[in-house]
């Protein structure tokens, strides 16, 4: 069959042609102002090739986000503690399906979209989460490389699609990397680590995200790495991005981060010596004006027009693989109802992110979930009528939400009494010296006090308004305002289930022995106080599990500005935590048994086939995230003390049990050298199976007795 084409189009607009070709062909219609108009964030239009403008920063973290109405999930580190890949896909799925219906509608109004209209989404947040006083840590999928790859894989696969040819949308790493504070020195600083901490800890989520996700995208950090500025970096961008990891899309700067060459890292002399390093290394993108300064840069000799031509190729791709050039009935997102935005199966597919995302850190004598014979109880706290805490940051708005004090209201039963008092401020003291809340505490059979921390108090730089340090936190306790009221109930009898909000983990100190009962919430997103009210009465039973280490204190901390590796996350701290990497209780109680190795003796290079039987050996219901983690006891170099290599989400009737089976690859049993080389030795190895990370304190908390098994590599 001959197809028949009109000859006066132009190729860029052939959708038979394959896209490189496409790109190659409108830029060479370009003059290069026209082309320097499309190399920053807010591309401009170029009217006489009828291409509109378009603004690359939209924002995707939990939802759509600074775009109006949209369905609000969990905060990123909530949606991490479900341990649950496919949830978190159908998320992705979601938010990508309402960015659809949102950039076709802004698209229709104005015939252009405006910032936080596109279909570049600059999420997911890949950072190792490393410092639990960072203010971002919410953003991040937690302290775990290998588990924040597996949870934003899955995420970027839903928001980008599974078409053959099109993106539903574009998803962005960031910021890579070396980069998690602190907020306050972002933008100067410089990160400092071994070559084997880089590949060991700081960039297999990125590689994951690139190599098997396929991202389309990779945002640079502010700081600088090694020496060498993120955005403008040989090693990350030249040697590794692009060389060791094949990378094919385009690489964007974090927002003002190229300015940043001149004014703060002082490694340029203007801004036409930035914009022209940037190019010359890799960045393909401005989240600012620098690359405005691009003419002038090549009028002075420092880059060509085929520095300008390769940067554009890449950007260009993106949106011809977006379908931006393209007739709207040949993009099958195109035609994605605007009414699918916050629409109720988005609804209960966000209240089903906020339930398993709960993690019940406490269950003294069982006293969740509330009985049905409780005669009374009295919610308070400053975070029980809070929208802040449902939100976090990077959020999208809705006119449905649930607060905490709302969703209990709706759920707790006619005949059961109820009453309501703050009680106390998010940081600051009461002015007055008494309250009727201890009183009202007094008088009820449980006392529900949500505390913790919201949006004010830990976030970005710019932020957060009650953060003397540019969003980060000064130390990690509970705050001494939320402290005194909960020693006040626990002093007048109260018997107190506490409902902590936060993007990060808390030291509870003495308060933890002052109550009954601990649920960690996160920032739960919309459906948030009716999730949590449906857990505290057995609706649901928890199942979260923390996607990092609860420190007791800032003294278990290495210094915030310390990049190195020893004594920070599960993997390398010695010191007993408050709360394991991988904790979490339920309603029911779970059993691990049958542990079976292909064999104890492993050839080098083979891999070794294992199954365990986990088993609900409780009277309801409930699910458990079964974890597996490997020790390599021999290793020639520093290694891990324990590192995650797999998790499977398992739900089971009470009674039930189920074989697991798993394969341990050689790739697991490898260890990066000092030299950033994947090494597999031989030695004797620990493998460990269980509900929680490996570690006595974990079991003394209530986890299920792990099992455990050697064998040996030879």
């Amino acid at each position: 069959m001959t197809l028949i084409t009109n000859s006066n189009q132009p190729e860029y607009l052939d959708t038979s042609l394959p896209i490189s070709e496409r790109a190659k062909d409108l830029i060479a219609r370009l003059t290069l102002d026209e082309k320097v108009g499309l190399m920053s964030h807010p591309a401009k239009a170029v009217p006489r090739l009828n291409i509109p403008a378009y603004n690359y920063w939209s924002e995707a973290l939990h939802g759509v986000g600074r775009n109006g109405r949209a369905t609000v999930f969990p905060q990123a580190i909530g949606m991490a503690a479900t341990w649950d890949r496919d949830l978190i896909r159908r998320v992705g799925s979601a938010i990508g399906d309402e960015a659809r219906a949102k950039y076709h509608a802004a698209l229709k109004r104005s015939g252009y979209t405006q910032q936080y209209q596109g279909l570049t989404f600059w999420s997911p947040n890949v950072n190792l989460f490393r410092d639990p006083r960072w203010g971002r840590g919410q953003e991040t999928w937690g302290e775990d490389p290998f588990f924040s790859g597996e949870m934003a894989a899955a995420f970027v696969t839903g928001l980008q699609g599974d078409h053959p040819r099109y993106l539903k949308a574009a998803a962005c790493a960031k910021h890579y990397v070396v980069h998690s504070g602190p907020e306050k020195e972002r933008h100067h600083f410089n990160a400092i680590c071994t070559t084997r901490e880089l590949y060991d800890s700081y960039l297999p989520a990125f590689k994951k995200l690139v190599v098997d996700a396929q991202v389309e995208a990779v945002m640079g950090a502010y700081n600088r790495t090694l020496g060498e500025p993120c955005c403008a970096s040989q090693l990350l961008l030249g040697k590794i991005l692009r060389g060791e990891w094949n990378f094919q899309g385009h690489v964007v700067s974090d927002c003002g981060a190229l300015a940043d060459f001149h004014l703060s890292h002082k490694i340029t002399a203007d801004a036409a010596e930035s914009a022209a390093l940037a190019l010359q290394k890799g960045c393909d993108l401005g989240c600012d004006h620098i690359f405005d300064e691009i003419p002038a840069a090549i009028e002075r000799g420092l880059i060509c027009e085929t520095d300008v031509d390769r940067a554009l190729e890449r950007t260009l791709e993106t949106r011809f693989k977006l379908g931006m050039f393209d007739p709207p009935e040949d993009v099958p997102y195109t035609s994605i109802s605007i009414d699918v935005v916050a629409c109720p199966e988005h609804r209960r597919l966000a209240y089903q992110t906020a339930t398993e995302s709960v993690v019940l850190l406490k269950n003294k004598n069982n006293i969740l979930p509330i009985k049905p014979e409780t005669k009374k109880i009295f919610l308070t706290g400053p975070s029980a009528t809070s929208l802040e805490v449902l939100l976090g940051n990077y959020y999208g708005f809705n006119n449905e939400m649930s607060t905490m004090l709302e969703g209990i209201t709706g759920r707790v039963p006619e005949g059961m009494g109820m009453e309501y008092h703050p009680g106390a401020q998010f940081k600051h003291p009461n002015e007055v010296s008494r309250t009727w809340a201890p009183l009202m505490a007094q008088s009820a059979d449980i006392t529900i006090a949500c505390v913790g921390n919201n949006s004010m108090l830990e976030g970005e730089e710019g932020e957060s308004l009650l953060t003397p340090i540019n969003g980060d936190r000064e130390d990690i306790a509970l705050q001494a305002s939320q402290v005194a009221y909960i020693k006040t109930l626990a002093s007048h009898g109260a018997k107190i289930v506490l409902v902590v909000t936060g993007g990060s983990p808390i030291a509870l100190g003495e308060v933890k022995d002052l109550v009954e009962a601990i649920l960690f919430v996160w920032y739960p997103g919309m459906e948030g106080g009716k999730a949590v009210a449906d857990v505290l009465f057995g609706d649901v039973s928890p199942s979260g599990k923390l996607p990092l280490t609860f420190p007791k204190s800032l003294d278990q901390l290495p210094p915030f500005e310390d990049y190195g590796m020893n004594g920070r996350t599960y993997r390398y701290m010695t010191e007993e935590p408050l709360y394991p990497f991988g904790f979490g209780l339920s309603y029911s109680q779970f059993e691990y048994a049958n542990l079976e190795l292909g064999s104890d003796v492993v050839k080098l290079g083979e891999s070794l086939p294992l199954k365990v039987t986990v088993k609900n050996s409780g009277q309801r219901a409930a699910a458990e995230v079964t974890q597996f983690y490997l020790s390599d006891l021999e290793a020639s170099t520093i290694v891990p003390r324990h590192k995650l290599i797999g998790f499977e989400r398992v739900t089971l009737e009470p009674g039930e049990s189920r074989a697991l089976e798993f394969t341990l690859t050689p790739e697991m049993m490898s260890f990066f050298n000092d030299y950033g080389q994947l090494t597999l030795e031989p030695g004797e190895f620990r493998l460990e199976m269980g509900g929680c990370s490996p570690g006595q304190r974990g079991q003394d908390l209530g986890a299920p007795t792990p099992v455990v098994a050697k064998f040996q590599v030879m």
